[in-house]
């Protein structure tokens, strides 16, 4: 994203307004498209593994239908959002769409057998990382400044709920009529593609033929100018060790809620509490914190919020009822949410144009491994342990990685050099800024220009017309 250093400041104007983002006709076709594709998938999660359990009778491969899903960001996630800058972002969407579309009409043909259902499934998930990258790309091209950070939020709040409604309603079609569930998802993708298509308008790709080199040494770079620049990995390492601890209540939701449910709460109800008590708490705080604050007071606080996330889960030690274990994780969401937009607003602003699908493809990838790492070694440990002390223990320590994690924070002189150097020049110069930006000290740097000398908000609409950014 072309970005400015005011975008760092504070804004004479004021936060930005839900009324200003959606006034940007494109990123109501996006955010919209984006919702249903989100209900849709999650809505086909929860038919297929209720699909496979009613066929075979068997929890390990209905277990395996639902952990699909997250194979291609581990086997090739920044390989296929690498793609991604290949081709005009838009095309990419429909295309995507379309693809899925035609696979969910597929599997909800009846009676295929099981491994065949887990095949298509399979390739669907395949579209979700260049969909997703370039979906990223391309809200920067929309929005700029704070509203480029407001429609973060926005977008990532509706991930939330979009979760909790299509897993609800998912299970319950699911459970008459899987292949009706199916049919719905396909017909998700369907109005998505629609939506994208006559919404947004063509532009061409951020990586031109004549940029070109090889996939794998593309997917590469990517890896390079998110790890080698000192502010992007910072920002890496902050949104990384967030979803270490976050994602915890939830994995644990199921073990948690049978050993604690009683009164009014049975095990189901209880585990269907703290499980969407996260994303509850997410939805919440990245409307009201993206709303209420300004840039600079959000930017105040993402290093605070990274710390209060981990600290509002150490209480569980005290072995909470259902109910305050949900309360908790609410807790935990709304500081996470506070923090990730302007986390991920700054890393568009840092990054050279024709990177940001394959920085997304590095950042989805390294937060589906690490959630589920944190899962699985939290899980393993409540084997032995009771699982309050496994999670305020866990908890407690990050805290201390997130306090670290502060205390190594890029100085602003290096931040503001960072955005700078990503402001200037055009994607052919773009991998020598990597090296360039590896210089930029992660406590200080060079003197960065004066927000005059950057372009504003005018330039960076004018910039718009070239092509897609995040």
């Amino acid at each position: 994203m072309e970005a400015t250093l005011t975008d760092e400041r504070p804004s004479p104007e004021g936060p930005a307004t839900f009324r200003e983002v959606f006034a940007q006709r494109e990123f109501g076709a996006v955010f919209t498209a984006g919702a249903l594709s989100w209900i849709g998938d999650y809505l086909a999660k929860a038919a297929v593994t209720v699909l496979v359990y009613q066929e075979t009778r068997s929890v390990a491969l209905s277990a395996t239908a639902f952990a699909v899903s997250f194979l291609p960001w581990l086997v090739g996630g920044p390989l296929l959002a690498a793609l991604a800058e290949r081709h005009p972002y838009r095309r990419v969407m429909v295309a995507c769409d379309l693809i899925r579309m035609a696979l969910m009409l597929l599997i909800a043909i009846p009676g295929l057998p099981v491994y065949v259902v887990l095949a298509l499934l399979f390739l669907a998930t395949l579209a979700n990382p260049p969909s997703q990258a370039a979906k990223s790309a391309l809200m920067a091209q929309i929005l700029t400044g704070d509203r480029l950070v407001l429609g973060l939020s926005l977008n990532a709040s509706a991930g939330q709920a979009a979760q909790v409604v299509g897993y609800l309603v998912g299970a319950a079609i699911a459970q008459f009529d899987p292949a009706f569930a199916l049919l719905i998802n396909a017909a998700t993708f369907a109005l998505s593609a629609a939506l994208l298509r006559f919404g947004v308008r063509e532009r061409s790709a951020a990586l031109d033929v004549a940029n070109r080199t090889h996939l794998l040494r593309e997917t590469a770079e990517g890896f390079q100018i998110v790890f080698g620049t000192p502010v992007l990995r910072a920002i890496a390492v902050l949104v990384f060790s967030s979803m270490l601890f976050s994602i915890v209540p939830e994995g644990l939701a199921a073990a948690w809620a049978d050993q604690k449910a009683g009164g009014d709460l049975d095990p189901g109800l209880a585990q269907a509490v703290i499980m969407a008590a996260n994303p509850v708490g997410f939805v919440l705080g990245g409307l009201l914190i993206g709303r209420a604050f300004g840039p600079a007071r959000r930017l105040a606080l993402m290093r605070p919020l990274a710390i209060l996330a981990p600290l509002t889960l150490v209480p569980a030690l005290l072995d909470p009822s259902p109910v305050v274990v949900a309360l908790l994780a609410a807790a935990c969401g709304f500081a996470v949410a506070g923090m990730l937009p302007t986390a991920n607003g700054l890393f568009v602003q840092v990054l050279p144009d024709s990177f940001r699908a394959r920085a997304f493809g590095v950042m989805a990838t390294g937060m589906q491994v690490i959630q589920g790492l944190a899962v699985l070694v939290t899980g393993v440990l409540a084997e032995r342990f009771s699982i309050p002390s496994v999670v305020g223990v866990w908890s407690a320590a990050g805290v201390v990685l997130m306090l670290v994690a502060s205390l190594s924070w890029p100085s602003r002189p290096a931040v503001e050099a960072a955005v700078a150097l990503a402001s200037r020049g055009g994607a052919g110069a773009a991998r020598n800024r990597s090296a360039d930006a590896s210089r930029v000290g992660s406590t200080g740097g060079p003197e960065a220009p004066a927000a005059a000398d950057l372009p504003g908000d005018d330039a960076v609409d004018g910039e718009r017309e070239r092509h897609a950014v995040t």
